[in-house]
């Protein structure tokens, strides 16, 4: 996974206001996510997080404001397959018999052309993946007899098959068992160390300490950002977390 070979951020947000009629959702967000950093997008339930992941993608066309993905607009960096994407709730029917290992080997399309035809190679890492999450053992289980946090491990894996640059994760631990957090959070480092640029939202607060390289806090505005030790104050925190309980829940999602 390694990023392109030029100097731009992996993410770069600049005055991103976006929502949906009549809801103003994100207003004047910046943000910027270094090559081979982990960012923690940190927020209450409703502070715009999933928004802002759409808008990222180019999912939603924001109000004002501009993304850039290591230089591209978020199409083009899509189809140049600059970005992959673990959504806060998988769309996979899980009453449908799809194994695992075909889960996984969704990763690969990008790189697969329209006829997606299945190479060596796209099999070598669909089984590096699957064994990164350890999961190797459970490929050709269908996706429905998964636990949920085996099922957030088999959606990282094609994540992480998909070998993208960046890598935008909404919500990866909830819904996760304490085992299965602690190997996401393993994962995570190890793509990074790696080279990868990955932007991580959660609403948990334990753990984002050793986590993240930076953190952003979020509530409709960007309120602090910078490293762990600068951002994770009592104040800020308080600030970011009570936000949402004072406003009205539907304001933003």
């Amino acid at each position: 996974m390694t990023p392109p070979a030029h100097q731009h951020p992996a993410l770069q947000v600049t005055r991103l206001s976006a929502g949906y009629p009549g809801v103003l959702a994100l207003e004047d967000v910046e943000l910027s996510v270094e090559p081979g950093h982990l960012c923690a997008l940190l927020g209450a339930n409703g502070s715009g997080k999933s928004t802002l992941f759409a808008a990222l993608l180019g999912l939603r066309r924001p109000f004002a404001g501009a993304v850039s993905i290591f230089g591209q607009p978020p199409s083009k960096a899509r189809r140049h397959n600059l970005v992959s994407y673990l959504p806060q709730l998988d769309a996979v029917d899980h009453s449908f018999p799809l194994t695992v290992g075909q889960l996984v080997m969704m990763g690969r399309h990008p790189h697969q052309g329209i006829t997606r035809r299945v190479r060596a190679q796209d099999r070598r890492l669909v089984e590096d993946a699957l064994e990164q999450v350890d999961l190797q053992h459970l490929g050709h289980r269908t996706v429905g007899e998964l636990s949920g946090g085996q099922r957030r491990r088999a959606m990282l894996a094609r994540s992480i098959a998909q070998q993208a640059p960046l890598m935008l994760l909404d919500e990866p631990f909830a819904g996760v068992d304490r085992t299965s957090e602690e190997l996401i959070v393993s994962v995570l480092h190890t793509l990074r160390d790696a080279g990868t640029s990955l932007l991580v939202s959660t609403h948990h607060l334990d753990g984002v300490e050793s986590l993240a390289d930076d953190v952003v806090l979020l509530h409709r505005r960007v309120l602090a950002s910078g490293r762990p030790e600068e951002v994770l104050t009592e104040e800020q925190l308080a600030q970011a977390f009570g936000a949402v309980l004072a406003s009205n829940p539907e304001g933003s999602r």
